[in-house]
């Protein structure tokens, strides 16, 4: 029974397993994990195996979830991945607490079973090229064929692998292989390969090794090794669970994992191919594994994401054996609902025009109060100071605007937020006829935005005073792909569909200086969105923003 079992954690097809399980008395402990390749950042698919798995060890008294780095391809990691998954977890608000592994560590283990296959004769090592085994292997509607090599003796097959372990042969001169069916309707079983030589040291185990264990071998075999309860995978493993199925059958393992499949993340607007992730990083398409336009998690963290927001995210879709594709707009729902729930509020002009009051005395200035989040009274009140010169949005103002336009035009009077009503008297022109300067009268009887006489305006418009904000640059994010499923067509390049105007950067922008002092991870601008610092970029002597999200979804007026 789930222990912690609430209205919270929504149920699913694989906690009903699970809670089957413990009920017939098969498992007493529920043993998770989570098993990244250290070839890559993780990505917001990642983020939905994580909770899952350290989810569903959190919910059951006593359960565990390991954290197993899948170290077989040595030739494609790298410790600064292992660093960034181990961030990336810790993050999410997950931790492995001592079951930290490497399915390195099995490396002898593993080839003891493979020598084990051997004997029994349900291994054989094979020296096909790559091409030959290719056409052996046969397709969809034709069966394989057997490979000549398929019965040498056992012991020359020990003896073979032996030498393939000791960096006595080329890479693809040999090749070890389950001996299964050739005739097998499902491929996976068609004699699958277990062992590959590849002559290149490992940063785990150094150069004791040149030959490294494939994925459907050592994924099985390790789990089984950990005491693994329940193997949870994407649906793309479907297809592979006979042969983990067979492979801990015929080593007679003492633990037999149950595999369980549910569907991938796919999420709109984006690709979560790590190949793809690889080609835009390394192609200069975006700016690094943490460019804010990705959906890696190191991406959406300095984005200004919260794992808040992405557990509540992953726990919204659920988990499901049905692949689709999820809307960007589900993810930036869970955004808005926690960032409107914690960040603080602040004045910020992002293309600033000037704004003087003509009939303000020169030498005042005052200092008003402002609403850090208006539905939490204990995050209190912030100083804004108010001054003759102030910027404005160019957008507030418009010159013969039409009817419904509520901003600043001549004439027209106009709230400033937290301020005064101000009525527009006429404006500045530069040589080439651009506005450079609105200028306008206030009521001093309007001070706090009130009016004594009870009279009403319409438009309320954000500012900040000149002489007190603080200049920033501002990067607005936004989708990084210009239509929803930029990798759906087999021969589509996902690259021609970049959207250009994913970001955004705007100079000279004009923040209120509570912004320096708040010491909020978060801020809603107001009228603009979500923004927060961004964490690499920015320093005390120039500050950027990035943009979250905005305040509203922008892309539903669009469909």
């Amino acid at each position: 029974m789930n222990d912690n079992s609430t209205e919270s954690t929504p149920t699913n097809f694989i906690r009903t397993i699970i809670d089957a399980d413990i009920a017939s008395g098969k498992h007493k402990q529920i043993i998770t994990r989570f098993p990244p390749e250290p070839n890559g950042y993780l990505h917001i698919g990642h983020a939905k195996s994580i909770c899952l798995n350290f989810g569903i060890s959190q919910d059951y008294l006593g359960g565990i979830c390991h954290l197993r780095f899948d170290d077989t391809n040595p030739g494609k990691e790298k410790s600064e991945y292992i660093d960034a998954i181990k961030e990336d977890v810790r993050w999410l608000g997950f931790d492995w607490d001592e079951n930290l592994h490497h399915t390195s560590d099995y490396f002898d283990q593993l080839y003891a079973y493979a020598v084990q296959l051997i004997k029994q004769d349900k291994a054989y090592v094979d020296s096909l090229s790559a091409e030959e085994m290719r056409l052996y292997r046969g397709n969809l509607t034709e069966p394989g064929k057997e490979s000549p090599y398929r019965n040498r003796s056992v012991d020359e097959n020990l003896d073979l692998l032996e030498r393939m372990k000791n960096g006595e042969f080329a890479e693809g001169e040999h090749l070890l292989r389950a001996k299964i069916d050739m005739a097998s309707p499902n491929i996976n079983m068609r004699d699958p390969a277990i062992y590959r030589i590849k002559n290149m040291a490992h940063p785990m185990t150094g150069d004791k090794w040149h030959i490294y264990p494939m994925y459907d071998f050592a994924h099985c075999v390790s789990d089984a090794i950990e005491g693994i309860t329940h193997s949870l995978c994407t649906l793309e493993f479907e297809d592979h669970r006979p042969l983990y199925d067979w492979f801990l059958d015929e080593l007679g393992t003492s633990a037999h994992p149950q595999q369980i499949e549910f569907s991938r993340l796919n999420l709109d607007y984006t690709v979560m191919s790590k190949r793809k992730l690889h080609e835009l990083v390394e192609g200069g398409y975006v700016n690094g594994w943490d460019d804010p336009r990705l959906p890696t998690l190191s991406g959406m963290r300095r984005r200004g994401y919260t794992a808040t927001a992405i557990r509540d995210f992953c726990s919204r879709i659920g988990i499901t054996k049905k692949d689709n594709i999820v809307e960007m707009s589900v993810l930036e729902n869970s955004l808005r609902e926690d960032l409107d729930a914690r960040s603080n509020r602040a004045l910020a002009v992002l293309d600033p025009i000037k704004l003087i009051i003509d009939n303000y005395p020169e030498d005042q200035e005052e200092v008003l109060k402002g609403i850090n989040h208006p539905k939490k009274e204990e995050q209190g009140k912030r100083d804004i100071h108010f001054s003759k010169e102030l910027y404005i949005e160019r957008s507030d103002y418009m010159a013969d605007a039409p009817k419904k336009f509520f901003r600043l035009t001549e004439g027209r009077e106009v709230r400033l937020r937290f301020a005064y009503y101000v009525t527009c008297t006429h404006v500045v022109k530069d040589s080439n006829g651009e506005v450079i300067e609105v200028h306008c009268t206030y009521d001093p009887a309007t001070r706090g935005g009130q009016s004594e006489d009870g009279r009403k305006v319409k438009g309320t418009i954000h500012w900040v005073s000149a002489k007190h904000s603080v200049s920033a640059e501002v990067r607005e994010y936004d989708r990084l792909f210009s239509i929803a499923a930029p990798a759906s067509g087999k021969d589509q390049d996902y690259k021609a569909f970049i959207n250009q105007d994913s970001v955004k950067v705007l100079e000279n922008c004009q923040l209120e200086a509570s912004l320096l002092t708040s010491g909020s991870d978060a801020y809603q601008f107001e009228r603009q969105g979500y923004f927060c610092q961004d964490s690499v970029d920015s320093t005390p002597d120039k500050l950027v923003f990035n943009r979250i999200v905005t305040l509203r979804d922008s892309w539903a007026k669009k469909k």
